[in-house]
C-alpha cells in the first residue's frame, strides 16, 4: 500500500509517500550531478536496512531535507519504525525516511519547507492517496526547461504486477523540442514562437519514486531505479546534467522478497521509464499558470 500526500507553500511544498506500517523494500538510483538527498547510501544493496516508511519529495533545496524530520517524527508518534531490537522485544522503533530535494529557490520568494511542513504531509498520505498532479506539494516551485514544471503520476501493468510512478519534474533541460512537441509526447505540442527566450541553466533536479507490488529483492529494485532513469533521458533533453540532482527511488510493496526472473524484471524496468516519462507529461500539461514561468496549457496547440 502507497499513499501520497502533499503540503502546499506558496511558491514550494513537501510530497510525501507512505509505505504503511510495514514499510516498503527499497532502493534508490542517483545519476545527477548535484543532489540534495537523504538515506541514500542505506538503500545501497549491500546495506542492512531494506525497508523504508516514507518517502520525502521536498522543494528548498537542501533545506528542504528538514521536511524528513517531521515525517520521521510524525511516524515515531504513531510508533512506525525500524524495530532496534527486533519485531518480538519491547524497544525502540526509528522510521526510516530516504529523501531527496529540487532547486527551486529562485521562485516567488526563497522558503524553506520546514519539519512541520513534512509532518503534515505524512498526516495527509497516512489519511488518503491525494491523486492531484500539476501545482502541487514538491511540484509547486517546479520549472521544466521553459515550461512551468510540477508532480506528475502514471501507472502501468507489467505482466501480473503493477508499477507507478511519482515525480517532480523541475530539470534544467527542456521537455519540449524547438516544432513544440514534447519529447516524450508528441502528440501534444504548444506554440514555440511563444517560448520565452531560454535563460542561462539554473539549478534545478527531477525526483520521484516507482512503486511495485513485485516481490523484487533489493538488488533488483536497484535495477528497477537504474532503468527508471530511461524515462527522464526520453522526456527531458539533456538529462542527468551536472546542475541536476536526478534521483529515483525503488519501492516494493511485497511482504517478502522471493524476487523475479530477468524476463519480469525486463518488463518491469520498461515499464518503470514508461511510467517516469508519462508522470513527467503529466507534470508538465497539468501545470498551473504561475510563479513567472510559461505553463504548458498556455500556449498549448489546440
Amino acid at each position: 500500500m502507497f499513499q501520497v500526500g502533499h503540503c502546499d507553500l506558496a511558491d514550494t511544498g513537501v510530497t510525501v509517500i507512505y509505505c504503511g506500517p510495514q514499510g516498503a523494500l527499497a532502493a534508490v538510483d542517483v545519476r545527477g550531478g548535484g543532489p540534495g538527498t537523504r538515506e541514500t547510501d542505506l538503500l545501497e544493496p549491500h546495506n542492512t536496512v531494506e525497508r523504508v516508511h516514507a518517502v520525502v519529495l521536498s522543494g528548498g533545496s537542501a533545506f528542504g531535507l528538514a521536511a524528513a524530520d517531521g515525517a520521521m517524527r510524525e511516524l515515531a508518534r504513531h510508533d512506525i519504525g525500524f524495530a532496534v531490537l527486533g519485531e518480538d522485544k519491547p524497544g525502540p522503533r526509528v522510521p526510516i525516511v530516504p529523501a531527496a530535494v529540487i532547486f527551486d529557490l529562485l521562485v516567488g520568494q526563497a522558503r524553506y519547507p520546514s519539519a512541520e511542513d513534512g509532518a503534515a504531509a505524512l498526516r495527509a498520505a497516512m489519511a488518503a492517496d491525494d491523486t492531484s498532479q500539476g501545482s502541487v506539494g514538491a511540484g509547486i516551485g517546479a520549472t521544466a526547461g521553459r515550461l512551468r514544471g510540477g508532480l506528475g503520476r502514471a501507472q502501468f501493468k507489467a505482466g501480473k504486477y503493477q508499477i507507478s510512478a511519482v515525480v517532480v519534474a523541475n530539470p534544467v533541460g527542456e521537455v519540449v523540442g524547438l516544432d513544440g512537441k514534447l519529447f516524450a509526447a508528441p502528440e501534444k505540442r504548444v506554440d514555440p514562437t511563444l517560448l520565452k527566450e531560454r535563460t542561462r541553466p539554473k539549478l534545478n533536479t527531477t525526483i520521484g519514486a516507482i512503486m511495485t507490488d513485485a516481490p523484487v529483492t533489493k538488488a533488483q529494485a536497484k535495477r528497477l531505479a537504474m532503468m527508471a532513469h530511461d524515462g527522464i533521458a526520453h522526456a527531458v533533453r539533456p538529462a542527468h546534467t551536472p546542475l541536476d540532482g536526478d534521483t529515483i527511488f525503488a519501492l516494493s510493496s511485497a511482504s517478502r522478497p522471493t524476487g523475479v526472473d530477468a524476463m519480469e524484471l525486463l518488463e518491469l524496468g520498461q515499464a518503470a521509464a514508461q511510467a517516469v516519462a508519462t508522470a513527467i507529461v503529466s507534470a508538465v500539461t497539468q501545470a498551473e499558470a504561475g510563479i513567472g514561468a510559461t505553463a504548458f496549457r498556455e500556449i498549448a496547440v489546440k
